[in-house]
């Protein structure tokens, strides 16, 4: 497209749209580039109420429209396109796209990681009424009620417990006869009450009205089948990090995250990683954002390194 950014955003989400307002804010050509829509996964999230600033919750949808609206107020450029390729080393980063190649003398990688599914029969057509992915963002709409959570790692523990605190009763489905969380969980599961752990099953369907009614487990030692009736359903069986482009290219965990501290440095100098798609302990909207200012202030040092 001819024009050498000083930085390119792979990513538009809140990580990816914070880096591009303290970029751009810092006197940095930007450019954001997105495959669907101002917000990423956020924008999926119907109600939003845990971001710092909003005292009623607001549309996943919106907020990610307002974070791209402040980013582009100080300059900053948005493209709609999908990432097919990039070459990151070097002092000039290429990355191809479906509507053209852009170069700039840094990247910030804003890819994000998606929730694993179940993979059970109309799960996605169910997210946002009874389905989800994130206890700690959707877990107060179920205060007072009776949900299930399916997983058995620390990600799963934390959720149930979290929403033993909330709701009525709440069912931990796990298809081992053991957790795979860490032992500082055990005094906590064995105090709440409200929770039931349901072993050696798997969930087989989601029972639905307009919204979920309950799951169809099935006991994977047994054959045996039941329901358990809820009124949500949290899936914490992993997340999938969205970095295939990038794999020979940057350091990867085990898992496929992106390896970078809290400098959001990755092994390729100019590179940074922000939001989910990097090792961390927390993934929520808040610490994604924080991640942003960060990486456009290293950004910011790394150029003035090489003028």
């Amino acid at each position: 497209m001819g024009k050498l950014y000083d930085m390119l955003v792979i990513g538009g989400g809140p990580g990816g749209y914070t880096a591009a307002l303290y970029g751009a804010r810092a006197g940095l050509s930007v450019l954001v580039i997105e495959k669907l829509s101002a917000g990423g996964q956020m924008a999926t999230t119907e109600q939003v109420e845990n971001y710092p600033g909003f005292d009623e919750p607001i549309d996943g949808f919106e907020l990610g429209e307002r974070m791209q609206r402040g980013a582009e107020r100080f300059g900053a450029e948005s493209l709609l396109a999908t990432v097919t390729e990039v070459s990151l080393e070097g002092p000039v980063k290429r990355v191809t796209t479906d509507e053209g190649v852009v170069e700039g003398r840094t990247v910030v990688l804003a890819t994000g990681a998606s929730p694993r599914p179940l993979g059970v029969p109309e799960e996605q057509a169910l997210v946002g009424r009874g389905m989800a992915y994130c206890a700690a963002c959707d877990g107060m709409f179920y205060k007072g009620r009776t949900v299930c959570v399916v997983g058995g790692g620390n990600t799963a523990v934390g959720d149930a417990l979290l929403l033993a605190k909330l709701c009525e009763k709440v069912y931990l489905i796990h298809r081992r006869d053991t957790l795979r969380a860490s032992k500082v969980y055990e005094k906590s599961l064995q105090a709440a009450e409200n929770l039931e752990i349901v072993w050696d099953s798997r969930v087989t369907k989601l029972l639905h009205a307009e919204r979920v009614t309950g799951v169809q487990v099935e006991n994977v030692k047994t054959g045996a089948v039941r329901s358990i009736a809820c009124d949500g359903v949290f899936a914490a069986v992993g997340r999938v990090p969205d970095t295939a482009l990038l794999a020979g290219q940057t350091a990867l965990d085990e898992q496929g995250y992106l390896i970078a501290d809290e400098t959001t440095r990755t092994s390729v100098a100019g590179v940074f990683a922000v939001g989910d798609v990097r090792t961390k302990a927390v993934r929520q909207i808040v610490t994604a954002a924080s991640d942003g200012a960060v990486a456009a202030h290293f950004a910011e040092e790394y150029l003035n390194s090489i003028t």
